[in-house]
């Protein structure tokens, strides 16, 4: 079984959704931010790259444009170019993320699911290439609580998307990459309800979790809880920090996830409880790396070191604690 010393050990990722703020990249825009990099592909991954080791970080989880799979492939020509890359600067790949299904509000047309389980083919060889074992989903979101033509997340809805999630596991194993859901703020597998269903109703051989403890907390969840209930499920953690749950009633359109990023903080920063999150890990054997997850900041690096260093102390605290001041909170 894991300790909290493992934990201590484990490597430090990064999501690269944390680069992505325009003061990073000395422009007004997330727009002039994506012009950025698709003007230049190779001047933005080695500013990111450089920044990832300032951090201390030794992997990374691809993420939607301009930090995905594609965009690295422009830069460096190749998959295997890019994984070459990353190791000469001592980063791997861990995971990456799968935008497909993201993309749609409510359920997917059934025309569309040959062209996503073509893309999931495609972009699992790319994972593979670059080391990586896991392919995190997120799922369609949600419709606004008084759309017209309302979408209900519930067992009907929720069988038909596992399905598709079950024949995407399938191919992607094949390939030597599991699917891990990730629990994104008013999606359709969000909330404490939704992870249980999904959990319930997809095959665990081809389907895993990816717990992100940010958005389950905005979402109203209690990360501690909601992952003790699935354990033996567990793949992958994003570690990101909240200060409390968003309304319910939030409208969900082109500006939800730029409404959310007012709730997000980093590590240490918000309302989730670390100690428990700390102590779950250590009792489930988590060995998957620590990957942070940070809304994008002005000073990524900063950021990133200052979650380290907290994560570093929770862990070595535990550790050192006798069994009766393990119970109580380090501040």
């Amino acid at each position: 079984m894991a300790t909290p010393t493992a934990q201590q050990q484990r490597a430090f990722g990064i999501d690269l959704v944390a680069f992505f703020h325009p003061e990073f990249w000395g422009v007004s825009t997330p727009a002039e931010v994506a012009a950025k990099a698709d003007a230049d592909p190779p001047t933005f991954w080695n500013k990111v790259l450089d920044a990832v080791t300032a951090a201390g970080i030794t992997s990374i989880e691809l993420t939607f444009p301009p930090g995905d799979w594609r965009s690295a492939i422009r830069a460096y020509g190749s998959a295997r170019a890019f994984a070459e890359a990353l190791s000469a600067r001592g980063i791997r790949v861990v995971s990456g993320f799968f935008v497909d299904l993201a993309r749609y509000h409510g359920e997917i047309p059934d025309t569309d699911i040959p062209r996503i389980l073509a893309s999931a083919d495609e972009y699992a060889d790319f994972l593979r290439t670059c080391g990586a074992e896991i392919m995190v989903v997120s799922l369609p979101m949600r419709r606004s609580w008084d759309d017209a033509d309302p979408f209900f997340v519930d067992r009907t809805t929720v069988g038909r998307m596992a399905d598709v999630l079950n024949r995407l596991g399938h191919r992607t194993l094949l390939k030597g990459v599991r699917v891990a859901l990730h629990n994104e703020a008013h999606s359709m597998f969000c909330l404490s309800n939704d992870v249980d269903l999904f959990m319930l109703l997809t095959d665990p051989v081809y389907v895993w979790l990816c717990a992100d403890t940010g958005h389950l907390k905005l979402s109203g969840a209690d990360p501690v809880h909601v992952v003790d209930r699935h354990r033996d499920r567990l793949l992958l953690a994003h570690f990101k920090d909240a200060i409390g749950s968003s309304p319910v009633h939030l409208p969900i359109d082109e500006t939800i996830h730029a409404d959310h990023r007012k709730y997000f903080r980093r590590v240490g920063a918000g309302a989730v409880d670390w100690l428990g999150w700390t102590r779950l890990l250590a009792d489930i054997g988590y060995q998957g790396d620590t990957l942070l997850e940070l809304a994008p900041v002005p000073d990524p690096v900063s950021d990133m070191a200052e979650a380290r260093r907290y994560i570093s102390t929770l862990a070595h605290a535990l550790d050192l604690r006798g069994p009766e001041l393990k119970e109580k909170a380090v501040s």
